[in-house]
């Protein structure tokens, strides 16, 4: 449980300073001059160094350790927030979010952290606990953005960055190393050689009918949902309400509010009462819900009432989130081996940064080109399909751990 404590404070750090300077970024573009198409690739860097970043980020952890991978990765984000904070150029910002990606490429090192020091019946309320930390994250960071974005353009990157560097601090003294070296399965046969990264992803996407690789689709397709409106969000309280930088990063907060409140108090119940299975269900139902509602308060209501109503059908995203990302994500780590957790959640966090590219690049050429609301139909009809894979799924027995 310490090691647990350790690691939500370095996830919550981590996502506070994320969420710091994200919901400046297309304010600073647009600064810039940048067209809305462009907001979408510059939102989409961050997944494309990702994407590239995880798998090989998960196989450095099952090799050398989880914790060096989490102290470079965070090292990383703290120079990419140097360069956003004195960010002069379109060019400067593209590469402050390359640089934050490949720190960021380390969440599914995270996730193997937390499988590798929980019991299995107790991994998806471990991870809607980190979950519930980020989510604290995206709580605050936005807001001090908010804040500290009054002091000048350059002090959200600068504090970001002192955030990132105590959090290495920290995560150094107090973060211990989770991995186990494994070459033997508890029968005694020798584990097979390491399978490369190529290899990995090439079997989710041949396979996509394996228990463990299931359940990756419908995380993967959920977050394509979810990247459709983390694209559009700031430029949609822009332009239909009206928001400023100084004041985006207090509607952000509905994001963490509700994500803290879930993850904490309810994600653990509900996985215990209904089973990870059923909670993914439930995830894309009010996911679902939630997308599909959003555009109506601004087509059928007056202003002021209806970014009321619009905060109200926003908050079943969260919730919709917070129950399905950690019940699926706790199954993969249940059908996976233990010597290869790394490898193929790194996989699933590149097949996510895939989704974190084509949903904010589609969403705001979509909102650009056939109206503000249209994303969010989008974004309904795509969680539908994680829908219809969530509820096919069916029990199954988990993968047999490797022991040393």
């Amino acid at each position: 449980m310490k090691r647990l404590s350790v690691l939500m404070a370095v996830c919550f750090v981590d996502m506070l300073g994320l969420m710091l300077v994200a919901p400046l970024m297309p304010f600073y573009a647009k600064r810039m001059h940048a067209p809305d198409w462009m907001v979408g690739w510059l939102i989409s860097a961050f997944a494309i160094a990702q994407l590239v970043s995880s798998p090989i980020w998960g196989k450095f952890s099952d090799r050398y350790g989880r914790r060096p991978a989490m102290l470079i990765g965070l090292f990383g984000s703290a120079l990419a927030y140097v360069v956003f904070g004195f960010a002069t150029s379109l060019s400067m910002l593209f590469a402050s979010r390359l640089v934050q990606g490949l720190g960021g490429g380390t969440t599914g090192v995270a996730q193997a952290y937390v499988a590798d020091t929980m019991a299995p019946a107790e991994r998806a309320k471990a991870l809607g606990w980190i979950s519930a930390a980020t989510s604290a994250g995206v709580l605050i960071g936005p807001v001090i953005g908010s804040i500290a974005r009054r002091f000048g353009t350059e002090v959200p990157g600068l504090v970001a960055a002192g955030l990132m560097l105590l959090c290495v601090v920290f995560a150094w003294r107090w973060l211990p190393e989770s991995r186990v070296h494994h070459t033997h399965t508890l029968s005694g046969q020798q584990l097979p050689p390491d399978r490369t990264i190529k290899q990995a992803l090439m079997e989710i996407v041949e396979r996509p009918s394996a228990p463990a690789h299931r359940v990756i689709w419908i995380y993967v397709v959920g977050m394509l949902a979810l990247n459709v409106v983390i694209g559009v969000m700031a430029l949609y309280f822009k332009e239909v309400y009206g928001v400023t930088e100084e004041t985006i990063g207090y509607f952000f907060t509905v994001f963490g509010v509700v994500g803290v409140l879930m993850r904490f108090g309810l994600v653990g119940w509900f996985n215990q009462r209904f089973g990870e299975i059923r909670t993914m269900q439930m995830g894309t139902i009010s996911l679902f819900l939630g997308l599909a509602l959003m555009p109506l308060p601004a087509a059928l209501l007056a202003p002021p009432t209806a970014i009321v109503v619009f905060i109200l059908c926003l908050t079943l995203v969260p919730v919709g989130t917070a129950l399905l990302f950690p019940a699926s994500t706790s199954l993969v780590s249940q059908r996976v081996p233990r010597h290869e957790l790394g490898l193929v959640m790194g996989a699933q966090q590149t097949l996510r940064g895939i989704a974190s590219i084509v949903g904010p690049v589609g969403a705001t050429f979509a909102f650009d080109q056939f109206g503000h609301g249209v994303p969010f139909l989008i974004a309904a009809a795509i969680v539908s399909l994680a829908a219809v894979l969530a509820f096919r799924e069916r029990p199954h027995e988990p993968a047999v751990a490797a022991t040393a």
